[in-house]
């Protein structure tokens, strides 16, 4: 009798750790940031590509390296979702979206008039408020970068690291340092890392981009579960005031929700320690396959624990104390309307709907805030705008005159929980139109029900990566190509319900192969919320409901 041999096994694939299999490129992306700095593009834009024009740039320059200094090309218009998936040569127009970069939120009346001059001289007037933070402009040439650049910096800011596989923005709560409710003020530890250690070439090659988080504030208004890193203000029994870390945060394709070190960490580690976990994405993080280069990836195989071991022993040379968990918040994370500060001042929160602006519009708001004395203005990661330091009797009249601007303090619940992505407008990764049909949604909802006395959030998200946070929205609209009932291949939605953060945090419940195409989508969500008023208990906030509600009240 013959005993069979056993396979040999097979050696695993590297995953391209640097720490682990060496540094040696694995593919094309690796190989274009192993030749020079990303960062090095806005030199030659400034000596060639401004004078020779789009057609000089190389393809290496153009893709990946102008993400860099926070540049995308756009999509050509009227490409219709059934182009998405081509190659960037079919896709792209000879224009760029660029990304404008304020760290924390930090902005001013002088900021924003500048933002909307270069808006207005450079980028047909438009103005994108995102929900990391940032400003985003369209049709921007390369002819005009240097001197948008330029005017940048003249009021502290720039576009370098906004995209590509570095540290992007770090949010941070946009009332730091002034909110009554604060737990610790983390606007140094943001400063600190802005200036000291962003600028290093050791964090210029991540294996794809990273998130961080940076939230003093009991309302936990950086949404630190779906963060790469997030430090969230906690107090400790016995060292008072801190933060707790959480890693491994992220949506997309693979949502993952951010899982909790266990550690304390003052306001003066928080630097340190942000750049260990860098350290630790960069060094073990996954670079052969660009689906599986997220820090979550990582934090999923070693889990909490390890990674916790690892930054202690490998990064900071320190063990770090054990710390509490924040009190979950599950609603009012953000800053609408009227709040008290820590001083007996006032500041006052708007969102323009959906966060889109006009650049006349922009600077008519500067103006306006330093007619009233204001020198401090923040951004959200709600896409909206803080107005700090009011005075009381000067909130209704500011409120009225901000109203006059199309922007309002006290917003339905429709406008106010209203999410959209860029979609098929300028987005090449789109299937589906998004902001006008955001837009449509909301007026129809308001007509039929106007306000509700509930909290309810709606994401409109034009592909599968989740920029919008469709899984952790009440009713989250995940685009896509569907078929309708004739057969046609036309735009429509994936429907995800009951998504959240806070306190249960999940990613709610998606009716299995559910979808509506793009000409019913209002219909089913007024059926839908028609549904949960007449079906829910005292009280009962629609997240919660819809997670018991018969199918057929969801469907």
């Amino acid at each position: 009798m013959t005993t069979a041999r056993p396979k040999p096994q097979r050696a695993p694939k590297s995953e391209g750790q640097w720490k682990i299999d060496g540094t040696a490129p694995l593919n094309h992306d690796e190989e274009v940031k192993q030749e020079a700095p990303g960062i090095a593009v806005m030199q030659r834009v400034r000596d060639t590509y401004a004078h020779e024009g789009f057609d000089s740039i190389t393809p290496d320059d153009l893709y990946p390296r102008m993400k860099f200094v926070g540049m995308y090309t756009q999509r050509k218009q009227n490409l219709g979702g059934e182009h998405t998936g081509k190659d960037n040569s079919e896709l792209h127009d000879k224009y760029f979206m660029m990304r404008i970069r304020f760290d924390g939120g930090l902005s001013s009346p002088e900021r924003m008039r500048v933002v909307g001059e270069i808006s207005r001289d450079y980028a047909r007037s438009t103005i994108d408020l995102t929900d990391r933070q940032n400003i985003q402009l369209h049709w921007v040439r390369v002819e005009d970068a240097p001197a948008i650049w330029d005017k940048l910096a003249t009021v502290g800011l720039d576009t370098l690291d906004a995209c590509g596989d570095v540290p992007r923005v770090v949010l941070g709560s946009p009332v730091a340092g002034v909110a009554a409710d604060e737990i610790v003020d983390g606007t140094e530890a943001i400063a600190t890392i802005k200036r000291e250690y962003l600028p290093r070439d050791e964090f210029q090659n991540l294996p794809r981009k990273f998130k961080s988080a940076i939230s003093g504030n009991a309302r936990q208004d950086v949404a630190h579960e779906i963060q790469d890193l997030a430090f969230q203000g906690v107090r400790h029994p016995e060292h008072g005031p801190g933060f707790q870390v959480f890693v491994g945060g992220g949506l997309s394709t693979n949502p993952m929700l951010s899982q909790s070190l266990g550690v304390f960490v003052t306001a003066e580690q928080v630097p340190e320690v942000w750049a260990g976990v860098v350290g630790i994405f960069r060094d073990y993080g996954y670079r052969r396959l660009r689906n599986r280069a997220r820090l979550k990836f990582l934090v999923a195989k070693w889990g909490p624990q390890e990674f916790r071991r690892v930054l202690e022993e490998e990064y900071l040379g320190y063990s770090l104390l054990d710390g509490p968990d924040p009190t979950p918040n599950l609603i009012d994370r953000d800053h609408i309307g009227v709040h008290e500060q820590a001083d007996g001042k006032f500041y006052l929160g708007v969102k323009p709907i959906l966060g889109h602006m006009r650049a006349e519009q922009l600077i008519k708001v500067a103006d306006l805030a330093e007619s009233y004395g204001i020198t401090r203005i923040r951004l959200t990661p709600f896409k909206e705008i803080l107005f700090l330091d009011l005075e009381r009797d000067q909130l209704e009249p500011f409120e009225r005159d901000l109203a006059l601007l199309d922007l309002h303090a006290h917003p339905s619940e429709f406008k106010r929980g209203m999410l959209s992505c860029t979609g098929l407008e300028f987005c090449k990764l789109a299937h589906v139109t998004t902001k006008s049909r955001a837009i449509e949604l909301v007026d129809e909802l308001e007509s039929r029900f106007g306000d509700l006395d509930s909290p309810i959030t709606i994401s409109l998200n034009g592909c599968p990566n989740a920029c919008a946070r469709t899984q952790v929205s009440d009713i989250g609209l995940k685009g896509q190509t569907v078929t309708d009932e004739d057969g046609n291949r036309v735009e429509g939605f994936q429907v995800h319900l009951g998504g959240t953060v806070g306190e249960g945090a999940n990613f709610g419940r998606k009716i299995r192969g559910h979808k509506v195409t793009s000409t019913q989508l209002t219909d089913y969500v007024v059926r839908v919320v028609s549904n949960y008023l007449e079906d829910r208990n005292d009280g009962e906030i629609f997240r919660d409901w819809v997670l018991r509600a018969d199918e057929e009240l969801v469907s």
